[in-house]
């Protein structure tokens, strides 16, 4: 055993992260890898969330007319889409921190030999985090383009929400991580989609306001990240700016900078083992 790894062995999986820039080329290998397959990739990410826009937005949004936010009457659809985009981003981020990194780390065994050049676990665990991040910018990028087309808004200020999306995409992609460093298969991914991500769709805001829950569930809800990310985008949909921008950050920020700590340490666990 190499004197490096050795050392590895001895510290604890809990330090702190030893970053580099060497989590570039491995971003850039996964780039290489995707672009092959981007328009199938694509279609595949914008199908689902484009089919609740039309179902949602339009059908029920023909029975619901418009909803009150804060004060302001505004189209259904425009509600919708500006949740629903939130979720696309979680969704995408999700899916590649979970499937796709899963494959590379457990199935391809491609970490394994990219540990075989001078990269670290680190820098891997951080390229595959901001690569399932831009993933989802990626795809809201393309969802946008269509609710533009599809004339639901034409705020200026909707420019601000790719920062925003890309935090949001952060955010899920380092949560997910967790899960992909304690999964032994791909069935273990139904618990997380099954028990957090779909009762979190259903609790932030996106389908209906948060006031139509009943208290104690409102409480819970404004700590999910979802519902955060919801607050700091929907106003921006609505040409308008967040009033209480600083509490949703902080929260999202939270979420992404534990959730990353806590699946860099188990994803050093996995590999010292």
């Amino acid at each position: 055993m190499s004197t490096h790894k050795s050392s590895e062995i001895k510290q604890s999986v809990w330090r702190a992260p030893q970053l580099s820039m060497r989590w570039w080329p491995v971003f850039r290998r996964n780039w290489l890898v995707w672009k092959k397959l981007a328009i199938p990739s694509l279609v595949g990410n914008i199908a689902e969330p484009l089919m609740w826009l039309v179902a949602f937005g339009y059908g029920m949004g023909a029975l619901v007319g418009s909803i009150t936010v804060d004060g302001v009457q505004v189209p259904y659809i425009l509600f919708l889409a500006s949740g629903s985009i939130c979720m696309s981003a979680m969704n995408a981020a999700s899916f590649e921190a979970l499937y796709s990194a899963f494959s590379r780390m457990h199935v391809q065994k491609t970490w394994d030999g990219i540990m075989n050049a001078p990269v670290n676990l680190d820098d891997i665990v951080m390229a595959e985090m901001l690569w399932a991040a831009f993933k989802s910018v990626f795809t809201v990028t393309a969802i946008l383009g269509v609710m533009l087309v599809l004339g639901i808004s034409y705020s200026p200020k909707l420019l601000l929400a790719w920062p925003v999306l890309l935090g949001v995409g952060i955010t899920f992609s380092c949560v997910a991580l967790i899960f992909n460093a304690l999964a032994k298969g791909y069935d273990f991914f139904t618990y997380y989609f099954t028990l957090f991500l779909t009762p979190m769709m259903f609790l932030s805001g996106i389908f209906f306001p948060l006031e139509q829950l009943p208290a104690v569930v409102r409480a819970i809800s404004q700590w999910l990240p979802l519902t955060n990310a919801v607050v700091l985008v929907r106003p921006l949909f609505m040409d308008q700016w967040p009033t209480d921008w600083l509490r949703p950050l902080a929260v999202l920020a939270s979420y992404a900078g534990l959730g990353f700590w806590v699946a860099l340490a188990l994803t050093r666990k996995r590999f010292r083992a």
